[in-house]
């Protein structure tokens, strides 16, 4: 098996390189985005990876150590997501993983999507490339993974739903009122997960499990009436699938990404992990998200119906808002004003093209740098 594994310094990638060294695989490339000690680290572990740095803090550097192998640019990092006959795990954070994902669709790879931003975006592309390249997605969210095991050897027709679940962030059960004021810290301290920066104040605003909703759209061909979200505090319940018949499926296991990613690589066969979980003595409570509290969920639902550049927007718009809010520029409950007003003034459009998805997604950067800026 040939992985490649871009991002391969952050939370998805380091955990992608310990499930190929549980596997016996030697991953063929490894891509970063700016290529600091962590990266150069990883790289000494698999010598005969190639390399590839999108934009590197210290470029001689990294020549005078790794030579030949290692180049420098996004469109080298692309460039490794076309290695012909790879598993490509796409780890790679925003919307910069979508060229990734395009190209490594295009020839007919397997890809291993943890890049939530190249379907949200771009959806309907994505899905066009990976019909002409003959390639295969694998989601390697763990609600995505999720209905992607529940929803093996169904017939559509028997869907009623897609139920995705979320742990409800560190705020859940907070009212509207009480999340005026709250700090960056406060909104990093998932309670479950161990992710990047915005992922995590994406859980804690909801919009992650908006961003899934849109995302599950277009992997699975589910109309928004269909997909529903339910806060899940115990995250061992990653989605759920009801049938028409009255049934459901759920997939239970440890809040622990090795299983997803994992699914991926090995898929359709499976491989042991050594995951301690014990369904003994564990409650599950189910109760539906607190849309007034959290109102960038409907956001999503609204950008998602409305389709063309409108998930584009959302995206983009939400990543600036989170940058400028991490930096203390912008206050946690105007997050999802600012997505709003960004969908107001930039969200309509067709998504026919990347060059269209591309454009939508920097007139929205721009909007919400401007409102943003210090």
């Amino acid at each position: 098996m040939n992985v490649v594994v871009l991002g391969a310094t952050g939370s998805i990638g380091l955990q992608a390189l310990d499930v190929c060294d549980r596997l016996g695989v030697v991953p063929v490339a490894l891509a970063s985005g700016s290529g600091g000690r962590g990266f150069e680290e990883t790289a000494d572990r698999y010598p005969d990876a190639i390399l590839a740095v999108a934009d590197p803090a210290d470029p001689d550097r990294l020549r005078d150590r790794f030579g030949a192998r290692i180049v420098f640019g996004a469109e080298q990092v692309t460039a490794l997501a076309a290695t012909r006959d790879s598993v490509v795990v796409n780890g790679i954070v925003g919307f910069a993983g979508l060229d990734a994902t395009l190209a490594a669709l295009a020839v007919g790879n397997r890809l291993a999507l943890a890049n939530k931003e190249s379907m949200v975006a771009a959806g309907g592309l994505v899905n066009e490339v990976l019909v002409q390249g003959g390639g295969e997605l694998i989601p390697v969210d763990s609600e995505h993974s999720a209905l992607h095991q529940c929803l093996e050897g169904e017939d559509p027709s028997g869907v009623k739903r897609l139920i995705l679940t979320a742990s409800g962030g560190p705020f859940r059960g907070r009212s509207a009122p009480e999340l005026v004021g709250v700090t960056p810290e406060e909104a990093l301290a998932h309670p479950t997960w161990d992710m990047g920066p915005r992922i995590t104040v994406d859980s804690a605003t909801l919009v992650n499990k908006g961003l899934e909703v849109i995302e599950a759209h277009f992997l699975f061909g589910t109309p928004f009436d269909d997909i529903d979200v339910v806060v899940h505090p115990q995250s061992v319940v990653h989605s759920l699938v009801e049938f028409v018949d009255g049934s459901f499926k759920a997939h239970i296991g440890m809040p622990d990404m090795r299983i997803p990613i994992q699914y991926a690589l090995t898929h359709p066969g499976r491989a042991p992990l050594d995951v301690d979980f014990d369904l003994v003595g564990s409650a599950l409570t189910f109760v539906a998200p607190d849309r007034e509290a959290f109102p960038a969920l409907d956001l999503a639902y609204a950008a998602g119906r409305a389709g063309g550049v409108a998930p584009a927007v959302f995206n983009a718009a939400d990543e600036v808002a989170v940058a400028a809010f991490l930096d203390g520029r912008l206050g946690f409950t105007d997050i999802p004003a600012v997505i709003a007003r960004a969908l107001d003034e930039a969200g309509r459009g067709p998504a026919d093209s990347v060059d269209a998805v591309r454009a939508a997604d920097s007139v929205a950067r721009q909007l919400v740098g401007a409102w943003t800026r210090g």
